[in-house]
């Protein structure tokens, strides 16, 4: 199938799938004259690293999952490492995302948002606070 009908089947740009093709995540057949033809298997990597990448994983972790889903060999624990290192990733920028709503609420509590110069927010960022 074409590029058009692969972005359909997968839900990902067309311009998605040529990035992926040159970083080497797939690999689709070229037909005589020229085009990219892509198989189902095709299809069903690129699906596959979609929805790895919906959940916030970086294309180099893609290719280590891509591998691993590939290698009927794999440990399950390779692949549970991989997921766990994320989600603590993940669990850490939520943590730096409250930490940073707790500061702005604070903040834009503190200001009196009326015709006075004097403001905290503009205060606190000069200074170079973090909460």
């Amino acid at each position: 199938m074409n590029i058009g009908a692969a972005a359909t089947r997968t839900g990902l740009p067309a311009k998605t799938i040529r990035y992926y093709e040159d970083i080497g995540l797939v690999t689709p057949e070229r037909a005589s004259n020229g085009y990219r033809s892509y198989s189902d298997s095709d299809c069903h990597k690129l699906a596959f690293v979609g929805r790895a990448r919906a959940h916030g994983f970086s294309v180099e972790d893609c290719r280590t999952l891509l591998a691993l889903y590939e290698d009927q060999s794999r440990a399950s624990a390779d692949v549970k490492r991989l997921a766990q290192q994320h989600l603590t990733e993940i669990e850490a920028k939520i943590s730096d995302l409250q930490q940073m709503h707790a500061t702005l609420s604070r903040l834009v509590q503190s200001c009196a948002g009326d015709d006075r110069p004097d403001c905290p927010i503009l205060s606190d960022f000069a200074k170079g606070g973090r909460g």
